[in-house]
């Protein structure tokens, strides 16, 4: 592609070149053993995971279950109706329910192959966890490489990215691994307002698409990440505004189709955050001092550490960030001042309503009010710590004799701080086969009892899991958004057997009803489970273990 040229764009104050011919110059074979390097880091700081792919995970979290659930989803409809992607089958007879949770349609993409090969959801879901670190630590690598021309600097700037606190105390959030595409937003970006090349119009419109698509937190911190930095470099953003707008206009077209239903749930559900909601997920002083790190864990950190947050970036990389900043030129680097500035935001962001005026922002600013955990808006000042140890590690590397030996010293310690393995991962003994009748009926609508709605959820989750089996209509479902419309069914399924709920099961066309035993006899006794089987409307068909299937008459 040829380079555009506009004699209107001022030069800016420490330019922002990355050192191509370093990084042409080294053997292409580098690439690919950094890729190897961040696999094998992914699998130590994940393990046991690796050990057994198939009968680990965390699915003694209801999260954990529901998102595995959606990347079986995605990879089931897109080869049948892609067009159907946000229809799912849970809470039916909802309409766009995938909507109401996140979609992780990337990462998805990403372990469809698997799936179509039979390969167990909660298998690829484990693949995906250690995919999504490595990917996330060796596109750092190859960025700081480029922006930095130091090899070592460009490891430790990825080891720092990928193995963060906030990341590995979040195995049951897959999207949290999968932040591959973040640097490369940036990395584009910065070559559109040095160069505004074609083909970095199009990296950046791509990767900020690829990103958002992994989460939809992520698409809300990747643009506000650009606008942070956009105010940065503002004299060179108004140089280039052609080409960023158009990135922008391929962004948002690309985007459309997933936004859509959004708004759809949005204008009929509500998908809006109360400041009330946000406020018990605000971030606190102490997140930032907490890390799941066993080192500083059981040392001191422990104290801060309440199980929710973990925001701790580590001593090493904040000594790296601070020499960054204060060595040399670094000041004055717009990409070191970017980096600042995303930080700022995180870190302002992430005490949500705490903030002063932040009340104000909720309710004016585009796409803030979707938000309910604010606190992860602290993940900006750990990605923005990530590059600026880079950064400081290559001011590092230029002055130090003995450099390599150095930099081998900051990766041990790194690792030393972040590391928390082994992972408390628990057994999965697989899914009852008994669903699999359901599957050999096209026309199925399930529902499963106990049936848990309000404060009880996400107790639903596992009904949504053992959906993977089958993907029928299914009236239960799990998500952080619950429309009122399944609270008002909630309220009636949850006296079942009784005759309301009995013709609830009739108005929705119900016709199977799924029983978990022990857990129907220890929310309403044992009385209330023998009723079960003398409700005329009821067919007993099959009993697996604590299961019971009937079919509605």
């Amino acid at each position: 592609m040829s380079t555009v040229r506009d004699s209107r764009r001022p030069a800016p104050v420490e330019p922002a070149q990355d050192d191509t011919a370093n990084s042409k110059a080294r053997p292409r074979h580098l690439h690919g053993a950094a890729l190897l390097f961040f696999v094998v880091m992914a699998v130590v700081h994940s393990w046991p995971l690796a050990s057994n792919l198939g009968g680990l995970a965390r699915l003694d979290n209801h999260d954990a279950e529901s998102l595995t659930w959606t990347i079986a989803w995605v990879a089931h409809i897109l080869p049948r109706a892609p067009w159907q992607l946000f229809d799912a089958p849970i809470f039916y007879p909802e309409q766009h329910s995938l909507a109401f949770s996140e979609h992780m349609f990337v990462p998805s993409v990403l372990g469809a192959p698997l799936l179509w090969t039979g390969v167990s959801p909660v298998a690829v879901y484990n693949v995906l966890i250690i995919a999504g670190l490595a990917l996330s630590g060796w596109v750092m690598f190859l960025v700081m490489e480029r922006w930095t021309g130091n090899v070592w600097a460009a490891v430790i700037a990825g080891l720092v990215y990928a193995f963060n606190a906030h990341v590995l105390t979040r195995f049951v959030h897959l999207q949290a691994q999968h932040v591959e595409f973040f640097p490369i937003m940036l990395y584009a970006f910065d070559r559109v307002l040095v160069e505004a090349r074609r083909r970095d119009v199009m990296l950046l419109a791509a990767a900020f698409v690829l990103q958002a698509l992994c989460s939809n937190y992520l698409l809300v911190f990747s643009a506000y990440a650009l606008v942070v930095t956009s105010l940065v470099r503002w004299r060179e953003v108004g140089a280039r505004r052609n080409e960023l707008m158009l990135a922008g206009a391929i962004s948002v077209i690309a985007m459309g189709p997933f936004l859509f239903p959004y708004y759809q749930v949005n204008r009929d559900k509500g998908l809006t955050r109360s400041l009330q909601v946000v406020s018990q997920y605000n971030a606190h002083w102490r997140d930032y001092l907490a890390t799941g790190g066993r080192l500083h864990y059981a040392t001191w950190s422990r104290q801060f550490y309440g199980g929710a947050n973990a925001l701790f970036p580590g001593f090493t990389a904040l000594a790296l960030a601070v020499i960054a900043v204060t060595t040399g030129r670094g000041s004055r680097d717009r990409r070191i001042q970017s980096a600042l500035a995303i930080a700022a935001l995180g870190l302002a962001f992430s005490f949500g309503t705490a903030l002063p005026g932040y009340s104000l922002l909720h309710n004016t600013l585009p796409l803030l009010n979707g938000l309910r955990n604010v606190a992860r808006w602290g993940w900006l000042v750990l990605a923005a710590v990530a590059i600026l140890a880079g950064f400081g590690a290559a001011a590092l590397g230029k002055r130090l004799a003995r450099w390599p030996q150095a930099a081998v010293v900051l990766c041990v310690l790194v690792t030393a701080e972040s590391i928390r393995t082994p992972v408390g991962f628990t057994p999965f003994a697989g899914l009852p086969a008994i669903y699999d009748r359901l599957a050999g009926e096209p026309s199925a609508i399930v529902a499963e009892f106990p049936f848990y709605s309000g404060a009880d959820i996400s107790l639903n989750g596992s009904y949504v899991l053992a959906n993977t089996r089958y993907f029928r209509a299914l009236v239960n479902g799990y998500s952080s958004l619950q429309p009122e419309s399944f609270e008002t069914r909630g309220r009636a399924l949850r006296s079942f057997p009784s005759a309301t709920a009995l013709a609830e099961l009739s108005v929705l066309h119900v016709t199977h009803v799924v029983v978990h035993r022990d857990r129907f006899r220890s929310r309403f006794g044992q009385a209330a489970l023998d009723t079960i089987d003398t409700v005329p409307e009821l067919e007993r068909i099959a009993d697996e273990g604590e299961i019971r299937l009937y079919r509605m008459r």
